[in-house]
């Protein structure tokens, strides 16, 4: 029986990475597999997912509005997929989440998703939060903060590097906007 599966970290905790790297095994295999992202993040350019050491795949994109279900029925049209790869899963609503547990369910077909559990403030994306409440694995990828303690915490950042305390759950940036932390040190950046 395939499985829904979330990989989650803080930024730069090599998640694309890890992504790209599980959709070549399959390819090298003989294995056809489907990539998803979200549609507004255009950070990787020509390619859907890239990751910072370089590495980067074509993607299907998703907005709020696609229903992944339907999608991927359509786009599989009787060819066998053998796993579907989700790319910064954070963005995805909880109904998109619940539509690849059926994938998982009915159509047997494993689904592993990537993201960040946490946004800049603390809180939990609905698409993690719903992925950690009903995902079968979850799997923590370790970042890394500056102390060289386990990086849990994403710290949003202004142009000289200050914490950011509020604004949009949602802001696409990189090593620009945003720093992996360890917690005490992004609870130190926001009372500083």
């Amino acid at each position: 029986m395939a499985k829904l599966y979330f990989y989650y970290a803080s930024m730069n905790a090599g998640k694309s990475t890890t992504l790209l790297q599980a959709d070549f095994n399959y390819r090298e295999r003989g294995m056809a597999t489907m990539l998803w992202t979200a549609d507004f993040d255009r950070r990787g350019g020509e390619q859907a997912i890239a990751s910072r050491i370089g590495l980067g795949a074509d993607a299907h994109r998703f907005t709020a509005q696609t229903d992944l279900w339907a999608e991927i029925a359509e786009q599989r049209g009787g060819a066998p997929i053998a796993c579907v790869l989700v790319d910064e899963a954070q963005w995805l609503t909880k109904t998109q989440v619940w539509q690849l547990a059926r994938v998982a369910d009915e159509a047997d077909i494993p689904v592993v998703c990537y993201g960040l559990r946490t946004d800049f403030r603390g809180e939990l994306f609905p698409g993690s939060g719903t992925l950690l409440g009903i995902a079968d694995s979850l799997t923590e990828l370790k970042g890394i903060c500056h102390c060289g303690r386990k990086a849990t915490m994403n710290m949003r950042i202004d142009g000289a590097g200050r914490a950011v305390r509020e604004g949009a759950q949602v802001e696409v940036g990189g090593n620009d906007r945003y720093v992996a932390l360890c917690r005490r040190h992004f609870s130190e950046a926001l009372a500083g």
